[in-house]
């Protein structure tokens, strides 16, 4: 595959310039839809009023939202005008945005009024009380002293805050020769994403992306399913996410294709968009693609028009990905791997491999990418079938953590291999397997257990629907084995059934101590589950049953 050195700017204008009237953006439940042509129109205007209220080349501009039609808008308009869009993931609370806006130097913070149960306009108002007594454009914060704009992404007014539709006409007051002067000076490798890392295993971190990394992961991820122009992908995850603005848009821009649009995950609305918009191509985590296949309502929707799509996040069960062939027409669906430091694509099957093979592996290198697994303990390269550290080298590697040189030195080495903390084995076939995270070992009096090699024989239960291993902090051995499990609808399993399944046939350390039953696993935003508060929930379940931990 070719590299691209376009800017996300460029990009979007060779597409408007080359195919003015294709559908690029398209809204089913709001009859919304931008050409290339008319989204770049609008992209422009924005971007002019951002320089009016004094964005800068490097600023950072936070976006606090779910995926509203003018996400994307902000994230092009920021590009063009050399700033750097920070996402935020919407599930944060107080302190969380406090954290980021303070670690992230957010200049300007573009909000929604509310998502689920938090109320952002407030949730600002109370870290930063100044913005309903001062003038806009004028904000003063002791707390965030680089904070300079708040905008509402919408059309209501609220005290302090400017909103989309005036910073369009305030935009209106600047020549358009004053935006191409600002095009000129930003590069292709220069900063335009910062992602905060979804906090698996506790404080997340800035991640400066390039618009070099994320185009050209983009460009490959399409690729990898054989994208064209004639594609229409539906996406329902999050923007604020590199699986959303990344796989997703980036993949869709560099192709010249279409994106269709479900604001909010929802399985009735994600089916209807499909057949309304004869979508090709359709991205989820499994428990989406699960929660879509057993919908009530799955036959009465017409799905034949999907080719290909991306399933990612976790591994899936080898029975959910045959259904999501066979059933949902996703032939050619692949799965990718990497993360957010990767930018974030570093491996991904390919829409010709087995579907065991797209069930089971992460597949082989992303194209223009080295990938090689080394020995955590000697920093040696591992041979196949023997587990180390997954890193990559190459164009996708993130340009480094903002302001945290020490943690940078530590995930990309001299030679420049990032290390991803993710545990994996190369086979004999070239295909890439993960087996856990080195962070999730856990060390059982002296014995090193990973979560992964139990969760895959505890799978095989008939009974089990998910399952995830973790340590419980243990006085006598240091860790104990905690099995936390999801069972089928219709299906009954007892602690002693599970105990009595892997005796004798896993070694007795590895034999899970404590089984617990539940509904659902604390997850990050992006669909990750966060194993660091499995520990902190078995403690807890542990002492409401009264049990003393051993």
């Amino acid at each position: 595959m070719q590299l691209v050195d376009y800017t996300l700017g460029g990009i979007l204008e060779k597409y408007a310039f080359e195919t003015p009237d294709k559908e690029f953006i398209v809204y089913p439940d709001r009859d919304l839809r931008f050409t290339y042509s008319e989204f770049n129109t609008r992209v422009d205007r924005l971007a002019k009023g951002l320089m009016y209220i004094g964005i800068g080349k490097d600023d950072k501009v936070g976006i606090w939202a779910n995926n509203v039609p003018d996400w994307l808008t902000f994230m092009f308009a920021t590009a063009k005008i050399g700033a750097v869009l920070v996402t935020i993931n919407t599930n944060y609370k107080l302190s969380e945005l406090e954290y980021l806006l303070k670690d992230a130097d957010i200049h300007t913070l573009c909000l929604i009024g509310n998502y689920r149960d938090s109320d952002y306009v407030n949730m600002m108002f109370d870290l930063v009380p100044e913005l309903k007594t001062q003038p806009r454009g004028e904000l003063r914060s002791e707390k965030f002293p680089e904070l300079k704009n708040v905008v509402f992404i919408g059309p209501e007014k609220h005290r302090g805050m400017f909103n989309t539709s005036e910073l369009i006409l305030m935009g209106s007051h600047l020549d358009d020769l004053e935006l191409e002067e600002v095009k000129e000076s930003v590069g292709c490798h220069d900063v335009v994403n910062m992602q905060y890392t979804s906090g698996t295993t506790g404080f997340p971190k800035g991640v400066m992306l390039s618009h070099h990394n994320i185009l050209n992961n983009g460009k490959a991820t399409g690729e990898c399913m054989r994208y064209t122009s004639a594609d229409r992908l539906l996406v329902c995850v999050p923007f604020f996410h590199c699986f959303g603005c990344v796989l997703a848009l980036c993949a869709v821009v560099t192709h010249g294709a279409t994106m269709v649009v479900v604001e909010n995950f929802d399985p009735l609305m994600v089916l209807a968009s499909v057949e309304k918009e004869k979508c090709t191509a359709l991205y989820g985590v499994p428990t989406m693609f699960i929660a879509e296949l057993n919908h009530p309502m799955f036959d009465m929707f017409d799905l034949s028009s999907l080719r290909t799509g991306i399933m990612a996040g976790a591994l899936c069960p080898i029975e959910t990905m045959k259904q999501v062939m066979e059933k949902m027409y996703l032939k050619d669906i692949i799965s990718v791997y990497g993360l957010t430091e990767s930018s974030p694509g570093m491996t991904a099957t390919r829409t010709h491999n087995s579907p065991e093979v797209r069930a089971t592996t992460v597949g082989f290198e992303f194209p223009n990418v080295e990938v090689a697994i080394f020995d955590p303990e000697t920093g040696e390269e591992c041979p196949d079938n023997v587990q180390g550290e997954m890193c990559c080298r190459g164009y996708n590697v993130m340009k480094g953590y903002y302001k945290n040189e020490e943690a940078t030195r530590k995930a990309i080495d001299e030679e420049g291999w990032l290390h991803s903390g993710d545990l994996g084995v190369r086979g004999e076939d070239g295909f890439y397997r993960i087996t856990g995270r080195i962070k999730d070992m856990i060390i059982r009096g002296g014995e090193n257990v990973y979560p992964r090699e139990i969760e895959n024989y505890l799978f095989q239960m008939p009974q089990i629907e998910a399952v995830e291993v973790a340590g419980i902090p243990s006085p006598k051995y240091g860790e104990q084995i905690g099995a936390f499990i999801k069972i089928k609808k219709g299906q009954s399993l007892s602690e002693e059934e599970v105990q009595e399944y892997c005796r004798g046939q896993i070694a007795r350390f590895k034999v899970p101590k404590y089984v617990f039953f539940v509904d659902e696993y604390p997850m990050t935003a992006s669909g990750k589950i966060q194993k660091y508060k499995l520990k902190e929930l078995g403690l807890q379940l542990l002492q409401n049953q009264g049990i003393k931990v051993i």
